[in-house]
């Protein structure tokens, strides 16, 4: 067929993959980047259902950290001010996430590594209380996060993406 695109090979030489982008300040915005900012938005939404759950179930988890002994709070509005520095700490995560989604579309790439990096770090983490405490990854506790958090990954590491990101680095000069 003629006017298909040629398909990219299975196998890439290292030398290719490590070459410098082109420098193209014009370049269109690339699915992935779209794809990435609303899987970002996406966590937030995940953050904020879990803030919301969190609030439901305060009963059950004040008891079970010892907040409430024998249907009592053992500091009277300590359930209240816990919730109230939970609610508070996450949101400022979620307002984070929420910006880093605004600079992913518009290019930056610190954006764009600084949420691989956080994606990395929960990834690892879940990993890690998975390995030892034998946490279970289920639809409740964790898997909703680890999945946003891979196609995340996914989404920002590719050629397109960091191509876009990249976009308006000028290659070094002979010079320097």
């Amino acid at each position: 067929m003629t006017g298909t695109p040629a398909k990219r090979p299975a196998y890439e030489p290292a030398a290719d993959l490590l070459q410098r982008q082109r420098y193209d300040p014009d370049m269109a915005r690339p699915g992935t980047i779209v794809a990435g900012a609303v899987l970002v938005l996406l966590r937030v939404v995940a953050g904020l259902i879990t803030i919301l759950i969190v609030t439901l179930d305060a009963p059950q988890w004040s008891q079970d950290i010892g907040l409430v002994v024998d249907d009592a709070e053992v500091v009277p509005g300590a359930t209240g001010a816990v919730l109230a520095v939970l609610a508070s700490v996450v949101g400022m995560f979620l307002l984070a996430d929420l910006i880093f989604a605004v600079f992913i579309l518009r290019g930056r790439n610190w954006a764009r590594v600084a949420v691989m990096v956080f994606s990395t770090l929960s990834i690892t983490s879940v990993f890690a209380q998975w390995w030892s405490e034998d946490q279970e990854i289920t639809i409740n506790t964790s898997l909703l996060s680890v999945g946003l958090d891979i196609l995340i990954l996914l989404a920002l590491s590719s050629r397109s993406a960091a191509a876009y990101a990249r976009r308006n680095e000028r290659p070094p000069s002979a010079s320097d």
